[in-house]
């Protein structure tokens, strides 16, 4: 059973940083992409940054410049730095990973959600 827990959430100000963290455990053999999306209340969940098992990286616009993610494959975790963080940043995010857990495919798999609250 493949498990994704996210830490690091939290409340902040205005301008401000938090890091969160992924941890991705379980019967895992190989792990592909892993990302960062979030959803604010009333809108719909979207991606915030992405990460390739290379290590090449994608970014939503509204977050270029802010926030960076990065990886530790040797620890299956992956990592979103924020900073110059704004009230429009308030979201639950959420961690993802495409995980190969039988050897023979990859599955999609989605963490609980951790609370980023960002205060004016």
């Amino acid at each position: 059973q493949v498990q994704l827990v996210e830490s690091g959430g939290g409340l902040v100000q205005a301008g401000g940083s938090l890091r969160l963290s992924c941890a991705a455990s379980g019967s895992i053999f190989r792990v592909n992409a892993m990302a960062w999306y979030r959803q604010a209340p009333g809108k719909q969940r979207e991606l915030v940054a992405l990460i390739s098992s290379g290590g090449t990286t994608n970014y939503a616009d509204s977050v270029k410049g802010r926030f960076t993610i990065s990886r530790d494959n040797a620890k299956n975790t992956v990592y979103l730095q924020m900073n110059s963080l704004k009230p429009d940043d308030t979201a639950v995010y959420y961690c993802n990973a495409d995980i190969d857990a039988n050897r023979r495919w990859y599955s999609n798999y989605w963490g609980q959600g951790t609370q980023v609250t960002v205060s004016s």
